[in-house]
């Protein structure tokens, strides 16, 4: 069964807030009853979509919508206007605020209820299409496309105590030609669930293609060391079988660097990780070369 979507109604009025809780029994609610609380609660709890008046005591339905808006954590929640105000510049500036749509006072139920149904709809939509775009489908973990945008993000705020690392299956060419593709499938698979599952919170992990990922992550030089070498530790110990119950040997190789001055952008030091990554892919893989 799927999970019940939550709907945040935003509305100082409690008659107006009584119908909406009747009508709409088949999703989660959370009430607010002023625009400060709806912003707090938009903030702190996963919503799916908010029903807001826009004349409210304090802050207007207009100005809270902005407010959403300009914050990254509430900016992709749809909104849809419930007011009594019909006019066209009311019209234009819920619309101007970033309300998806607007339904008027006395509203008819059936027609609030399909308005609702749609957005939810095209919400659903959008992160699924967000997900097919942002991430590797075959591991979970972002694909390069996103791996690079969110990577880029995080090298022009870190000041100190960035790293990158560049990781690659050893030898993965026989395990495909000896086993078969859904057995090389099942390895990349477990290397990228072992690698994510170590990464610290804040961290970047992505698939650039084929057998190889990368990581992004702030984190002291110290600890960025422990953690290739575990990745490399738990990689090694997988417990892994071809279709034909064969044991597979698994190991990885990895490069990894830290940022400074010196690295001007992003290409340059994940460039700098893939030299140290390609030195201990010739020097015995299995290892990781560390490059401070």
């Amino acid at each position: 069964m799927a999970d019940k979507a939550t709907i945040l109604v935003v509305d100082d009025t409690k008659q107006n807030i009584d119908i909406l809780l009747g009508l709409l029994d088949g999703y989660d609610l959370l009430v607010a009853l002023d625009g400060d609380s709806a912003i707090e609660i938009a903030q702190q709890e996963p919503i799916d979509l908010i029903l807001l008046d826009i004349i409210m005591p304090g802050m207007d339905g207009i100005e809270v919508c902005k407010q959403l808006k300009s914050h990254e954590e509430t900016k992709h929640i749809p909104v849809i206007f419930i007011t009594a105000k019909t006019d066209e510049e009311t019209i234009e500036l819920a619309y101007d605020s970033g309300g998806l749509d607007f339904v008027t006072k006395p509203f008819k139920p059936k027609e609030l209820l399909a308005r609702i149904k749609t957005q939810l709809k095209l919400q659903a939509l959008i992160k699924h299409l967000d997900n097919l775009s942002s991430f590797d489908q075959m591991t979970g973990i972002y694909n390069r496309r996103k791996f690079f945008e969110l990577a880029e993000q995080q090298f022009a705020q870190a000041a100190e105590n960035l790293c990158a690392m560049m990781i690659d299956i050893d030898k993965f060419k026989p395990i495909n030609d000896n086993y078969g593709h859904p057995t090389g499938d099942r390895v990349i698979k477990a290397v990228a669930k072992t690698i994510k599952e170590l990464l610290p919170q804040g961290a970047v992990v992505g698939r650039l293609g084929g057998e190889e990922f990368a990581v992004i992550l702030t984190a002291t030089w110290q600890e960025a060391c422990q953690l290739i070498e575990k990745m490399r530790i738990d990689v090694a110990e997988l417990a892994l079988k071809s279709d034909d119950d064969c044991a597979i040997n698994v190991t990885i190789s990895g490069g990894l660097v830290k940022s400074n001055e010196s690295y001007r952008s992003l290409d340059h030091l994940l460039k700098a990780a893939d030299d140290a990554l390609y030195e201990a892919k010739g020097t015995g893989r299995n290892k990781a070369v560390l490059r401070s």
